[in-house]
């Protein structure tokens, strides 16, 4: 296996794990009211460093694709590459919306903003549009998803139990 190959490995692998904390954060980070406040603002503010690796392991893509934008790329990467700039703006608006309307984390950092219930419908709104968008962006890397989880989860441990079987039966 050259270098590239496994630093190709390496990093989808990476990017699986992210992708899998990113998931989980989202769900527990959309309901405020089962997590508590607390943990909603921390937990999403926290997810910045998450999303912020996630790009630099795509960063590559990003690139490519940008430099060729304009030109000749196939529709499904042009609209993938529109989606992710609508996701990276609806995030950076709800991240934006929720700093102005923070209850915990703001005001541990020592920052007051006046209550204004314009950035909460902001927020509301970009946030369940983020769900829709991102629901889309899951749904094009669903065959990505189902490989990697393929070959990176369930073949390993199937080779584990494969293991584990032969060592009971000697």
């Amino acid at each position: 296996m050259t270098e590239t190959q496994i630093n190709t490995k390496n990093r989808t692998k990476i990017k699986l794990v992210l992708d899998i904390i990113i998931f989980i954060a989202f769900l527990i980070a959309m309901e405020p009211r089962s997590s508590g406040i607390t943990i909603h603002e921390w937990l999403a503010t926290s997810l910045i460093a998450v999303l912020i690796v996630h790009l630099l392991l795509s960063w590559d893509w990003i690139t490519r694709i940008t430099s060729r934008f304009i030109g000749k790329i196939n529709s499904q990467s042009r609209f993938n590459y529109i989606l992710n700039w609508t996701l990276f703006i609806d995030g950076a608006v709800i991240m934006l919306s929720g700093f102005m309307i923070s209850e915990s984390l703001m005001p541990y950092l020592g920052l007051q903003f006046p209550r204004n219930f314009a950035w909460r419908g902001l927020h509301e709104f970009s946030t369940n549009l983020f769900s829709l968008l991102l629901g889309l962006h899951t749904a094009l890397h669903w065959s990505w998803v189902v490989e990697t989880f393929k070959r990176y989860v369930f073949q390993p441990v199937f080779r584990l139990f494969s293991r584990t079987n032969k060592d009971i039966a000697a």
